[in-house]
């Protein structure tokens, strides 16, 4: 590593139940140009002053109008359990479910995930369907983990 401090990226394996998971949920990214149509664990950057589950919360409401109940984290290769991505980027994933609630969050049930700026498109997969996607390359490790657990 060059010396930088790596920048956190946190994201969540939405799963149908964090006992017994058969589905994850899955996103297609709509940009940058190099990353579109490329699929994706949602979540994002951890911002100046928030903490990792403050941001994954806030990306998962802010990306796909869902709130969710967290589970464990998936551990992660590196010493700090986090996964490898690119260049200083290192992602935390946790287990997750989605609350399914009746009121609204940003126009759009709990509970019923939907692409929103970031994705143009989401789908619950299988273990069988996993690899029907073109996953973005750091998180096939990722995806491997997950596949064993469901």
């Amino acid at each position: 590593m060059t010396g930088l401090k790596p920048t956190l990226i946190v994201a969540a394996a939405i799963v149908d139940s964090l006992t017994a998971p058969r589905v994850v949920l899955s996103a297609r990214r709509r940009a940058p140009a190099e990353l579109a149509g490329r699929w994706e664990l949602p979540g994002g950057k951890v911002e100046a002053g928030e903490t990792p589950l403050n941001a994954l919360h806030r990306e998962l409401a802010e990306e796909l109008g869902l709130r969710v109940n967290l589970g464990d984290p998936l551990p992660g290769p590196l010493p700090d359990d986090t996964w490898p991505l690119v260049g200083v980027l290192h992602m935390r994933v946790w287990w997750a479910t989605p609350i399914a609630e009746g009121d609204r969050l940003q126009g759009r049930a709990h509970g019923i995930p939907a692409a929103g700026e970031a994705h143009d498109e989401v789908r619950w997969l299988t273990r069988g369907q996993l690899w029907e996607v073109p996953w973005l390359d750091p998180d096939i490790a990722i995806v491997h983990a997950i596949a064993a657990r469901l």
